[in-house]
């Protein structure tokens, strides 16, 4: 089914995501396939159909082994990947008490859609990024950097807060964290491949003398291994290529998400512009950078970039979301007092994506509307402004003035109280002419 919407998107991209986290899956039993396959070739120096009949009967015996380990190692991610994040991070749970100004925009947009509100976590470093974790609603967290807090104003925080809670109701945390656990699954298994090709030609190739029965039967022990090795180069680059194909497009749909949730494109946009070169969180590994708002992390000229590029994004939001962009932004300098306000390339500070702001506020009293200064004012004296059809004091005024102790006629109506049209008679009887 063709996706032609924000939400068709997001469905299709979770069909699309569960047949990926599938053949992720399916990639430990062919690492254990080729494990099999390394273990027969390196003890026996045989034919290569035999090779391949002995390892699927290794593979049989092995497969309940290996998916009991599996999902052990998924329980033990379930139960503590949160805490070996935030280790590895350094954030720390924070209340509304500590975080006043993160805890209400956090709240006010979880109260806007009925959701209920993560946890809030907050990492001591300067770097500018923030993400998403957890399994299920107790679990769910959201950790951000003590330099995004102090380089984004209000809004460009709040657009954050709303692009990660996007990941969190799209159920994008989810799948990349039991990705990243499947993966780390496979690294294990694939590990356990190379030792047992290594340590085995060791102890095994060394010393091992082919009889003559397996040099006229075409031993095939070194093919085996190499298709051994090859299995596994194969799946370990297909669960890099399907974590990527989880994450990239998610970061379009999270943006576009957070656009709906704050009404606000131009915050979405400025934050992923002061973010953009701000982003690098040294202590975390490559799973965690994957979770990010921004990766900047690229490799093999960003053939293996787990997100579209800041480019791109500020791009589709420019062309789908009616935002503006202002550019590239350079962040505050150090004591700087101005709250995050938006500075320009050159450094200048701007008021917002479309010009700067005022020099000056109006001089003390003097008051000024949206014609002028208000007569009667500190300001200089100024013509009362213009009605609809010209200048109030040039309506000729008909009748005889008014007498003693009655009002004087207002500018619609003569002296009779009739009504009138500037620059003509007034009009006879109610509505027409005597």
């Amino acid at each position: 089914m063709a996706a032609y919407g924000l939400y068709t998107h997001i469905q299709s991209n979770r069909r699309r995501s569960v047949v990926l986290l599938i053949g992720l899956f399916l990639l430990v039993y062919a690492l254990v396939y080729a494990g099999a396959l390394a273990a027969e070739g390196l003890s026996t120096n045989a034919p290569l159909d035999r090779l391949m009949r002995a390892a699927n009967y290794d593979f049989l015996k092995a497969a309940p082994f290996a998916t009991i380990g599996a999902l052990i190692w998924i329980a033990i991610a379930y139960k503590f990947h949160q805490s070996m994040i935030d280790a590895m991070t350094g954030g720390h749970e924070v209340t509304r008490a500590e975080q006043p100004r993160l805890y209400n925009l956090l709240e006010n947009l979880c109260i806007s859609r009925g959701i209920p509100m993560p946890k809030l976590k907050v990492m001591d470093d300067e770097a500018l990024n923030a993400f998403a974790t957890g399994l299920n609603e107790k679990q769910y967290s959201i950790s951000v950097t003590q330099g995004l807090l102090d380089s984004l104003n209000d809004q460009e925080v709040e657009a954050v807060l709303g692009h990660e809670l996007t990941h969190i109701r799209n159920g994008d945390v989810r799948m990349l964290v039991i990705a990243v656990v499947i993966a780390g699954v496979i690294s294990f298994f694939g590990e356990m491949v190379f030792r047992l090709f290594f340590q085995g030609s060791f102890y095994w190739g060394g010393g091992r003398s082919r009889s003559s029965d397996d040099r006229r039967g075409g031993g095939a022990g070194g093919i085996a291994v190499v298709i051994a090795l090859v299995i596994v180069v194969v799946a370990w680059v297909l669960s890099i290529v399907i974590r990527f194909a989880l994450s990239r497009t998610r970061e379009y749909l999270a943006d576009a998400g957070s656009v709906e949730l704050t009404k606000n494109p131009d915050a979405m946009i400025s934050a992923l512009r002061k973010i953009e070169g701000h982003s690098e969180l040294p202590t975390a590994n490559s799973a965690v950078m994957e979770m990010c708002i921004d990766n900047p992390r690229e490799e093999f000229a960003n053939l293996f970039a787990t997100h579209p590029s800041v480019e791109a994004r500020v791009e589709a939001l420019v062309r789908n979301a009616g935002g503006h962009d202002p550019g590239p932004l350079a962040l505050p300098e150090d004591g700087d007092s101005d709250g995050g306000r938006l500075t320009d390339s050159s450094g200048n500070a701007t008021d917002g994506p479309w010009g700067d702001a005022p020099a000056s506020p109006p001089q003390s009293g003097s008051r000024s509307g949206p014609w002028g200064d208000t007569p009667g004012t500190d300001g200089p004296a100024q013509t009362p402004p213009a009605g609809p059809w010209g200048p109030h004091s040039d309506v000729p005024q008909s009748g005889p003035p008014a007498a003693p102790g009655q009002s004087q006629s207002s500018d619609t109506q003569d002296a009779s109280g009739k009504p009138f049209l500037p620059g003509l008679p007034p009009l006879g009887g109610r509505w027409g002419r005597k």
